[in-house]
């Protein structure tokens, strides 16, 4: 999942991301995907374990989230970063 900023994409070499896995452990820290998100099968997103990549490791665009999930990812990550 990428998380940096939409203008960071083109002027930084490295991007903010958090992985989308298979395992789910239905945390907070989590936020559930599926094919009505637009992914190939059920996963989460694991904002517990955000971090930074060079640009260049990233290759395609699988989806765009709607609103409400980037809500969710936005919650999770106040939680996972004990911002509430």
């Amino acid at each position: 999942m990428l998380l940096s900023r939409d203008a960071a994409y083109h002027v930084r070499a490295a991007i903010t991301v958090a992985p989308v896995t298979r395992t789910i452990r239905n945390i907070p820290v989590e936020v559930s995907l599926d094919r009505s998100d637009g992914m190939p099968t059920r996963c989460v997103v694991n904002l517990d374990d955000i971090t930074t990549l060079p640009k260049v490791l990233i290759k395609q665009r699988i989806t765009a989230l709607s609103a409400e999930k980037i809500r969710q990812i936005d919650e999770a990550i106040r939680f996972a970063l004990d911002m509430e």
